[in-house]
């Protein structure tokens, strides 16, 4: 049925449709979640009880069918030969171990939809393991067998009694087998389809990826053990008190040694203690006694409650600083080893992240673990999306078909019960773009029950009948504003409105970081920081899910959707993440390290408030005070430091300010143009940095640029100094000997160093050195969020921009004149096929041994669309390979995407300056730029200067070959030439791939400009 979207809970509920029974259905189409495995449970790291790893190598074989080989599973009984088969580590996945390919859809289904029924070509691994009991494993009691996660249906047997069937791939099962196991010669024999029902459940916008790809182990279970446990640790912010329930089935004690505790479960005690937080994670060391059984707690102390409209923890608002999280190896897909998870999440935390969607399946139980540890918010997610009935719309959505409602039921339970005990799990999530249905309604009603004390998310209900959090995708800008104020569009039903309306909002996916992005995150962040019921969001996500190509560890060639021979595939959408494949921090990450930092510098300004000569340092943390930072200064002149210390901050509460006095300038400071950096560091080591390791910063000019130094503390705060930076000093003038241009043998005009074309005006030789050049250039290779995966049309600047033809853009020489002290080349710049155009008066002077360019730009005709970038293109020797620039760096920096852009001087070699972003596409743009010198090892080079301030590229390959390239290895370096970009603008990059556009205070809109650049050859 087609559910309706504006349901409210205040609605008498419909009687479902009586669907009717499923005819006869072979297992894996049954849309059950399958039978014979015991109840979920509480996982736990650790315990008395003996356990034995069965990951290692395994036998294995494929078939193209479900029942291709061995309908009657002659290969789960003793003494079947597998000496032909494959040996197959578990855990992993098959298709990248060479047997089948993997592919990547986002909501398509790669297969017909026709629910619950899958292809007749269905791979199907058979895996075996033969294996032996330890000599000390007990003889008594019971021994279960656990699988943490096989994708997406498994059939078991032990020694040839088959123990049952389970679907839900990211999810544990268990199953007693001591009536079946033997000391010795114990045939584990596992059938894993590719596809089944449950893949109708598991549309999550990632790769199909079968097999067993988490641990496989038995755990002995003796005479009284845990069959599960429940730690309540609630905290009263009013008087610091914490207070302890377990329960335990059976009933035992809990001793937690450093609280003096030591009581039976399921009473309840009430002491002093430290909370827990994502900020500051106090775990006490605790112990599960029962009567066969020593379980390891860890029990942290917190109170999750949504009160007043606004989402607390211990009584404190929250602020989300979080990301999604696919698990993703580049090797290994989803096979997760503890030392990554660990890298993760301390990646995380030194970009100030304090939390995680666990999209959109709960991650691998040790990753919430060391989030309990290391201290991170969590919203588990469900393993549950049906995206492919949504859109494209497609009937026969499972989440509105009561014959799926077990399954759905299944996948709550199991993951409610096995995540209980974390008190890094702040909210339970339903699962991910499902549309709305019964079976969603049945899911929060067991969950409210089973776990009262944790508020509910879901996205896909526009009226939150489900849920206690508003929660939306890609709301733009201007929407999050509105529901901030509580003024966003109301809903038809008055009561469902007013209920939606007093909720806290998150955005549960915003800022899509495919490619070079995301653009517009430090305005988001002004609105999470202005609006009380704006309590952040999580950035789509955290890594690329590219695919390592090659088989060589070290190779950073990665592939997307459609490298594989996929028919059906959403190409590179799979790669947009924070992290490149190889975890490297992209500059994605940088700039948002940069804009959530939790602590604030506001410089000296009449628009701030602060008063001259000092600082105001605010503590944006949520819970914690400012006691483990530290603070520190350095002045900059021209670059170079010039002095430093430390700043006497006292301790901020959360949300507390103070105005701190800023020392003066070293006395010995040259002229030149100044700055302040300010830094918060941690004082002592911390689990995840260690100390010294810088949490924020602040940088501010000391003058404008021109005035002597101790002149005067700066005035504005340091974003409205960037701010002034990016429109420069204009009229700068060149000191010297004036030259005049003179026509030489050859057809060439000579002015100063350089030697140029006299028919049409296009610098030949500055100095030594050859060029090509410069001439206006507004073309960059698009951005994914140029192209707009998921943009309506008019948001897709890619092709409009190739239907204009800014990518052929046409240069026609109107007249070059030699005439006083200046050489004037005339052009018109424009696309075949169309009658607008850019008119370019280029104007050649020189003083001594430098020549200046000015470039005034008249737009012609009606320009509808902005232009990619504004400035112009040189091509240069290739041996010049090192850059060195003072400006904004180190990273690259585009107009909506350069807070953590600070000026300083800089140098790395050319090819540094690259990102590979795993699609190429425009990237490494340094902004605010004075001086750029590219340079030989031995001195020679060329300097370019900016008036005013430019932005640059340098690259061994035309903007037009990394248009053309698909993947990094399509971009062959030419050692002979470099291509030197200096803009004058940049359009800003938003994140359109699937989300707003660039805010129009970025864009670059066609109008008249004038910019200069003054060029010197060093020997």
């Amino acid at each position: 049925m087609t559910s309706d979207p504006e349901r409210t809970p205040h609605d008498p509920e419909p009687p479902l449709p009586d669907a009717g029974p499923l005819p006869f259905l072979p297992y894996y189409e049954d849309p059950s979640p399958g039978h014979g495995t015991l109840p979920a449970r509480a996982w736990y790291a650790d315990s008395s009880a003996p356990r034995m790893d069965l990951c290692g190598l395994w036998r294995f074989r494929l078939a193209p069918t479900a029942e291709a080989h061995d309908p009657e599973a002659g290969f789960a009984r003793r003494g079947f030969d597998t000496s032909g088969w494959d040996l197959l580590p578990v855990p992993a996945h098959w298709v990248l171990e060479g047997h089948g390919t993997p592919a990547y859809t986002n909501t398509r289904y790669p297969f017909p939809v026709e629910p619950p029924h899958v292809p007749t070509e269905n791979p199907t691994g058979d895996h075996r393991l033969v294996f032996d009991l330890p000599s000390d494993w007990p003889s008594g009691g019971e021994t279960v067998l656990r699988f943490d996660g096989v994708e997406s249906c498994a059939r078991v047997w032990l020694n040839g009694h088959e123990l049952g069937v389970f679907k839900g791939s990211r999810l544990p099962h268990e199953f007693a087998i001591g009536a079946v196991l033997r000391p010795r010669g114990n045939v584990l024999a596992v059938r894993v389809h590719q596809w089944s029902s449950g893949s109708y459940l598991e549309d999550q916008d990632m790769w199909w990826l079968p097999g067993i790809f988490r641990e496989v182990a038995l755990l002995h279970r003796p005479a009284g053990p845990a069959a599960d446990f429940f730690t309540h640790a609630s905290y009263d912010h009013r008087d610091g008190t914490g207070t302890l329930r377990v329960e335990s089935e059976p009933p035992g004690r809990v001793r937690v040694p450093a609280l003096g505790l030591d009581l039976p479960t399921g009473r309840a005690a009430t002491v002093p203690v430290e909370p827990w937080s994502a900020e500051s994670p106090t775990l006490y060391e605790a112990e599960l006694v029962l009567p066969g059984e020593r379980i390891p707690l860890r029990i942290g102390f917190r109170t999750v409650a949504v009160e007043d409209g606004v989402l607390k923890v211990n009584g404190r608002r929250v602020l989300l600083r979080g990301v999604n999280r696919h698990e993703f190896d580049p090797d290994r897909g989803r096979v997760m080893r503890a030392a990554t998870m660990r890298h993760d999440l301390v990646l995380m935390k030194r970009h100030n992240i304090n939390a995680v969607r666990t999209s959109h399946y709960p991650p691998h139980p040790r990753f919430l673990s060391l989030c309990d540890e290391l201290g991170m918010w969590v919203v588990d997610e469900c393993d549950l999306e049906t995206h492919g009935f949504v859109h494209p719309a497609n009937p026969g959505n499972p989440v509105d078909d009561e014959r799926w409602t077990p399954a759905l039921l299944d996948r709550a339970e199991r993951m409610v019960e096995r995540d209980k005990n974390h008190p890094s799990v702040v909210m339970w999530s339903l699962g991910n773009e499902c549309g709305t249905g019964w079976g969603l309604r049945a899911m929060a009603s067991w969950i409210r029950e089973r776990d009262p004390d944790r508020p509910l998310h879901y996205e896909g209900d526009p009226t939150c009948a489900y849920t206690d959090v508003y929660s939306r995708m890609y709301a733009d800008h201007a929407e999050v504003e509105r529901i901030g104020r509580r003024e966003e569009e109301p809903l038809p039903d008055a009561g469902a409105d007013a209920r939606r309306r007093a909720m806290p909002f998150v955005l549960c996916e915003y800022a899509h970081a495919m490619g070079n992005g995301p653009g517009g995150l430090a305005e988001y962040q002004r609105l999470f920081e202005t609006y009380e019921r704006c309590q952040g969001g999580f950035v789509w996500e955290w890594i690329d899910h590219g695919l390592r190509l090659g088989g060589d560890p070290g190779e950073r060639r990665f592939g997307y959707g459609g490298d594989f021979g996929e028919e059906l595939h959403d190409g590179n959408f799979v790669c947009d993440g924070l992290l490149f494949p190889d975890r490297t921090p992209s500059p994605g990450l940088v700039e948002y390290k940069k804009v959530i930092e939790p602590v604030r510098v506001e410089a000296p300004s009449t628009t701030s408030g602060v008063p001259l000569g000092t600082l105001r340092v605010t503590n944006r943390y949520d819970t914690v005070n400012s006691r483990h930072l530290g603070f520190r200064w350095v002045y900059e002149v021209e670059g170079r430091a010039i002095g430093s210390g430390e700043l006497a901050v006292p301790v901020l509460d959360p949300g507390g300010s103070a105005d701190v006095p800023l020392p003066g300038p070293p006395r010995d400071a040259p002229s030149g143009e100044a700055w302040w950096t300010v830094r918060a560091v941690l004082g002592t080591a911390t689990a995840w940095a260690p100390a010294g390791h810088e949490v924020a910063w602040a940088q501010f000019p000391a003058d404008d640029g021109r005035a002597a130094p101790g002149s005067g503390s700066g005035s504005g705060s340091a974003v409205a100094g960037r701010a002034a930076l990016g429109q420069g000093v204009t009229g700068r003038v060149l000191r010297g000997k004036p030259r005049t241009p003179r026509r030489a043998e050859g057809g060439v005009v000579v002015l100063g160093p350089g030697t140029f074309d006299a028919a049409s005006g296009e610098l030949r030789y500055l100095g030594g050195f050859e060029v090509s050049g410069p001439r206006l250039d507004v073309w960059r290779a698009p951005t994914d969020n140029d192209a707009g995966f998921a943009a309506p049309p008019a948001g897709r600047l890619e092709p409009r921009w190739r239907e204009l033809g800014l990518h052929r853009m046409r240069h026609r020489t109107v007249r070059v004149s030699v005439g006083g002290d200046a050489l004037t080349v005339i052009t018109r710049v424009a696309p075949a096929a169309a009658s607008l155009g850019l008119r370019t008066v280029r104007t050649w002077t020189a003083r001594d041994d430098r020549l200046r360019l000015d470039v005034d730009v008249t737009p012609e005709g009606d320009w509808r669309v902005p232009l990619p970038r504004l400035g112009v293109r040189m091509g240069t020797c290739g041996t010049l390979e090192h850059a060195e620039w003072f400006g904004g760096g180190p990273g690259e920096a585009y107009p909506d995407s350069r807070a953590a852009s600070r000026i300083g001087r800089y140098a790395m070699p050319v090819d540094a300056l690259q990102t590979p972003y795993v699609r190429p596409q425009e990237n490494g743009a340094r902004a605010d730029v004075r001086w750029l010198r590219l340079g030989r090892p031995d001195g020679s080079g060329l300097l370019v200067e900016g008036d005013p301030v430019f932005w640059f590229t340098v690259r061994r390959w035309t903007s037009e070959a990394l248009d053309a390239a698909t993947h990094t290895g399509d971009l062959v370096p030419d050692k002979e030439r470099l291509w030197v970009t200096l803009d004058h603008a940049q359009h800003g990059l938003g994140s359109a791939s699937c989300g707003p556009g660039v805010l129009p205070r970025h864009r670059l809109l066609a109008r008249p400009a004038h910019f200069a650049f003054t060029f010197r050859s060093l020997n």
